[in-house]
């Protein structure tokens, strides 16, 4: 069943002169936290390169009758009470925006003495975390990716583990290292262990990567000892962003047995600023993977659960002028779709609460180009990558800029998500290991 309607229509145009190739057409309308330079902070949409401040707007009575107005929700500094609201107030809220923004309409246009106070350049502002985020989970969906890294460490006879086409495969993130794109994250520290070596050393990572992949956040919960079923899931699911979760390769191949990720993970995660809707996604839903053998029956689906969603990765080192693109892939190679995920995450009982951030894990597709990590594209660091600089990389060197896109393209317009970057900058020593970490470094 489609759930098109006026909001997607290609032709829909904004009296708002926007750009041809912006991500952030009326159809689109993503939300985000903002900073001005004089010191408010507010949610807004971002439309063309202005963001429409919504506490504004609300403020001038133009939410007055709708169930998000009148009570200050967008004055503040996170997303959150909006999205507990539920999927019947964000299509509201969706509605009654492109009515206001489209071309022909005068009620908001013809108030031209509110636009200097409504609208800001997307480029004169800060942009925060969007949501404050309670737990977060991480996810190994990705068929191709986990086939990848379990040839490269087990074989390719024993490249998937026996439970994985049966569950999405997941573990739980840090919630307070998650970071909002432009803040740079700092190289890590931990035990690493040299080929043949029989004990490890302590010392900055060597083996530094990014990890390709997509979010979304949940809106509303469900009560502890109640699961969220695959048809309702949706319901639940406010919007999504683009992730990068960070990875130490070298740390993470200590650590990881027999728990998973610990220290490899938990230093750095960071996500776009624009929340782009499961409303504004529509169009672009499309059909996964294959699914063999059957999903057991709290898994299974109906209809097309994934999205035709573009993904780019680029890096830039110190040498280079510009960010080069090193991987395009696409967030419908996921073989679990999100509603898979959240089902099987509350299936135990387990209760999800709106902020709650659940990352796809790295998506990668099946041709070279497409694999979403450094430890694939270099085929753990067998097959270095060579820059326009003439310089060649087998994992992330400091000062390194790693950039991720993602956009549908529509017939004539585009659904952007903006984008994720960060630097990486150089170890910072810590504390009590000062010493040890100097010594093991040298070695």
């Amino acid at each position: 069943m489609s759930n098109l309607d006026h909001t997607h229509k290609p032709q829909l145009r904004s009296w708002i002169p926007i750009p041809q190739d912006s991500q952030f057409p009326i159809q689109n309308l993503p939300y985000g936290v903002f900073q001005t330079t004089k010191g408010k902070t507010a949610i807004g949409v971002a439309i063309g390169d202005r963001i429409l401040d919504l506490s504004v707007l609300d403020e001038a009575g133009y939410l007055s009758k709708m169930r998000c107005g009148s009570k200050g929700i967008f004055a503040q500094s996170s997303l959150n009470q909006f999205m507990g609201l539920g999927r019947s107030a964000w299509t509201e809220l969706r509605h009654r925006l492109v009515h206001l923004l489209e071309e022909g309409q005068s009620e908001l246009r013809d108030n031209t003495k509110l636009h200097s106070s409504l609208f800001h350049q997307q480029d004169e502002v800060k942009m925060l975390l969007p949501v404050e985020i309670g737990d977060y989970t991480d996810f190994y969906s990705s068929k191709e990716h986990a086939t990848n890294v379990g040839t490269m460490f087990r074989g390719a006879e024993n490249a998937l583990m026996p439970n994985w086409t049966h569950l999405p495969v997941a573990y739980h993130g840090r919630a307070s290292s998650v970071i909002i794109s432009d803040e740079a994250v700092i190289r890590p520290q931990g035990q690493t262990i040299a080929p043949n070596a029989d004990t490890p050393t302590f010392g900055p990572a060597k083996n530094m990567d990014f990890e390709l992949e997509m979010g979304f956040f949940v809106g509303t919960g469900n009560q502890l000892g109640k699961a969220i079923n695959t048809t309702d899931a949706e319901e639940h699911i406010f919007g999504m962003v683009i992730v990068n979760d960070w990875s130490a390769r070298d740390i993470q191949k200590w650590e990881y047995q027999p728990l998973g990720p610990f220290l490899a993970k938990n230093f750095a995660t960071s996500i776009s600023p624009w929340v782009v809707t499961l409303d504004a996604l529509e169009p672009f839903r499309c059909k996964g993977p294959d699914q063999n053998p059957e999903p057991l029956p709290y898994l299974r689906t109906e209809g097309d659960g994934a999205y035709d969603i573009s993904l780019e990765v680029a890096i830039q080192s110190p040498k280079m002028s510009a960010p080069q693109t090193i991987c395009e892939s696409n967030f419908n190679y996921l073989y679990w779709d999100m509603r898979q995920q959240l089902a099987h995450h509350t299936i135990t009982g387990c209760n999800t609460r709106t902020g709650d951030l659940m990352a796809s894990g790295t998506i990668s597709g099946s041709t070279p180009e497409s694999r979403g990590s450094m430890l694939e594209l270099t085929w753990k660091g067998t097959e270095p990558i060579h820059l326009s600089s003439g310089e060649t990389r087998k994992f992330l060197e400091d000062e390194d800029i790693v950039t991720m896109r993602a956009y549908c393209k529509g017939p004539d317009y585009t659904i952007g998500f903006g984008e994720v970057k960060a630097q990486l900058k150089p170890c910072v020593e810590l504390g009590i290991h000062k010493a040890e970490t100097v010594a093991s470094a040298s070695r």
